[in-house]
């Protein structure tokens, strides 16, 4: 009799013999590992820039101590350190992916975003999966007015262009990273409230859901300590796949010039770089492209595998 085990531990096991996607792990950890480098950056270099309140000056004295910030203060940060001498430059050794007009190493760049890139992918998930999950799962187990209220609010909003909504919303906050979060994580989180819906509204007439019910459970502890942890695996699907798109949102915002202001964000490096190709220079837009390439095929690649190792239909043709 073949050992039972559970829907992660089969999962997991499932990923690590499909090579690819162990690569696209390893490669989105690699990313990962450069997001949290060039944030310790960013801190490094502004965090003795922003005046903080005075609740807040205990904090920032232990951040200036961690990161040795005193060392740099006054001092230029690295991804916005100009030399004209060397506009232009290839790569080289000092420069492994050249400099940009302004003579700013493009490496170091290209790294800030990295970061900008995680912080909106993450930040705008924490955003949108909790009102996806939450309204998906009220709307899907009470139904009744509830469930009309909720499919009457995601139509309206899948009815929206998305990406004019988010820049109607981007503009009204304001330009900068708070606009990108809000725009993005306030409009991408009808498909998952629609799966997350047609779960539950499954799941409520399973056998385990019954049988609480009989035992006197309440509808909340049902619905979020029985029923929630049979659909998470959708919110992890869920945001492997959104995390990419997110991504790709922003740098159309940055490029549009509706986003990221001041930092070196990849639309807007893109948009900096098109304009220098009829002039041979050609690293900037390059090594911006790839690293964009890289991060959503990267994400996509695991989130199709992740989706094919977590989904129970596809685990019950395996067995």
């Amino acid at each position: 009799m073949r050992p039972s085990h559970s829907l992660w531990a089969d999962a997991w096991r499932q990923l690590r013999r499909n090579r690819l996607a162990m690569f696209c792990l390893w490669l989105i950890g690699a990313f990962a590992c450069v997001a949290i480098y060039g944030q310790v950056v960013y801190w490094r270099y502004r965090i003795l820039d922003a005046p903080a309140p005075p609740a807040l000056a205990p904090v920032k004295a232990v951040f200036v101590k961690v990161l040795m910030a005193e060392r740099v203060a006054g001092r230029v940060a690295p991804y916005n350190r100009q030399d004209l001498g060397r506009q232009y430059s290839p790569p080289s050794w000092k420069h492994p992916m050249g400099t940009d007009g302004l003579g700013r190493d493009v490496c170091q760049r290209v790294i800030q975003g990295v970061r900008i890139a995680f912080q909106v992918g993450i930040v705008t998930s924490l955003i949108a999966i909790p009102i996806g999950v939450l309204l998906g799962c009220l709307a899907g187990y009470f139904g009744g007015w509830l469930d009309d209220v909720v499919v009457w609010i995601y139509s309206i909003f899948a009815c929206m262009p998305t990406l004019l909504f988010i820049l109607a919303i981007a503009m009204m906050v304001g330009r900068g990273l708070l606009g990108v979060y809000l725009g993005i994580g306030l409009t991408t989180w009808v498909g998952l409230c629609r799966l997350i819906r047609a779960e539950v509204m499954k799941h409520k007439q399973r056998t385990y859901v019954q049988a609480a019910r009989a035992l006197g459970v309440g509808h909340y502890r049902i619905l979020f300590r029985h029923i929630l942890p049979n659909v998470f695996h959708i919110v992890i699907i869920t945001f492997s796949l959104r995390f990419p798109a997110a991504i790709g949102t922003e740098v159309i915002m940055s490029f549009l010039g509706i986003g990221v202001q001041g930092e070196p964000s990849w639309g807007v490096m893109i948009s900096n770089a098109r304009l220098r190709l009829w002039y041979g220079v050609w690293w900037e837009l390059a090594f911006t492209t790839a690293a964009i390439f890289l991060v959503v095929l990267a994400f996509n690649l695991f989130g199709d595998a992740l989706r094919d190792a977590l989904d129970p239909r596809l685990r019950t043709q395996r067995e």
